[in-house]
């Protein structure tokens, strides 16, 4: 005698009639939630997406800075905008002060906690205009968010938080390390979809690490989706070579340091004897 041990679980007809009746509204029930949830995911990973053209930055010794595109589709009628930052890091700056009412001096140390060394903003509209300040808070987008964020020490009031941070602002800026900017992002549409494209120059100041790039589709001052993509920025050759000796090997950088400065003083010193003899 031949038993049959292949199971039945997927045979209506293994059931009692009883339990027949449920099958057809079981298929169509499973069906139903199989293709919701398929619509939903491939909605959410469809919706906005980013791309970085030049997402890995080398810095050799002919670096001078470049230039990063950032582009990608969203949905029509959205708000956009763009941010670029670095890991968080500490900075320690020194604080100046008029001594004795006429003399400006170093009248101390501010310590920065938790501040991107780049900070880059850009959207289609004023940033004020787009989000609620909660929003803004949480994403920490603008320097009032940013402010929010940062740890300052030592400083003994509000007002000298605030003061403190527009210095430091004011020379991240000078360095070409922060930027706000609205209304330079390119949409044009696209069917029930709109393209985006913005191209930013990428400051030589900017050091080597891993940047994050987030885009955020915004509509009713809320954050609807965001995506992000990454731009590796790294040292190469005779750069890369120099950077790690200064860090691991000091005496040795130093004695080439004081070579090269002495081979380029005699040249230009020869240059110049040549000159004056003519």
């Amino acid at each position: 005698m031949k038993i049959n041990l292949k199971p039945q679980i997927l045979n209506p007809n293994y059931y009692p009639k009883k339990l027949k009746i449920f099958w057809g509204p079981l298929y169509y029930l499973l069906a139903v939630i199989a293709v919701l949830v398929l619509t939903v995911s491939g909605k959410a990973s469809a919706e906005l997406t980013i791309k970085a053209n030049h997402d890995h930055i080398k810095i050799d010794f002919f670096y001078h800075g470049d230039e990063v595109t950032v582009s990608g589709t969203s949905d029509a009628g959205v708000d956009l905008m763009v941010k670029i930052t670095s890991p968080e890091t500490h900075l320690v700056m020194k604080k100046k002060g008029k001594v004795a009412g006429l003399l400006w001096m170093n009248v101390g140390t501010l310590n920065f906690e938790h501040t991107p060394n780049l900070y880059f903003l850009h959207s289609t509209r004023g940033i004020e205009e787009l989000l609620a300040q909660e929003e803004m808070d949480k994403e920490i987008i603008g320097y009032d968010a940013l402010m929010k964020h940062v740890g300052i020490t030592p400083i003994e009031n509000d007002y000298e938080r605030e003061k403190w941070f527009k210095e430091f602002v004011r020379f991240k800026e000078d360095s070409r390390l922060y930027n706000i900017a609205s209304g330079d992002i390119t949409v044009t549409e696209a069917g029930n979809r709109q393209e985006y494209f913005i191209k930013l120059p990428w400051p030589y100041q900017a050091q080597p690490g891993e940047y994050t790039i987030t885009v955020y589709a915004i509509r009713d001052k809320r954050i609807s989706e965001k995506a992000e993509a990454k731009v590796l920025v790294e040292q190469v050759g005779g750069v890369e070579v120099l950077a790690d000796m200064a860090k691991n090997n000091g005496a040795l950088y130093g004695i080439i340091s004081i070579v090269v400065a002495v081979a380029a003083g005699f040249g230009v010193g020869m240059i110049f004897r040549k000159g004056g003899s003519h």
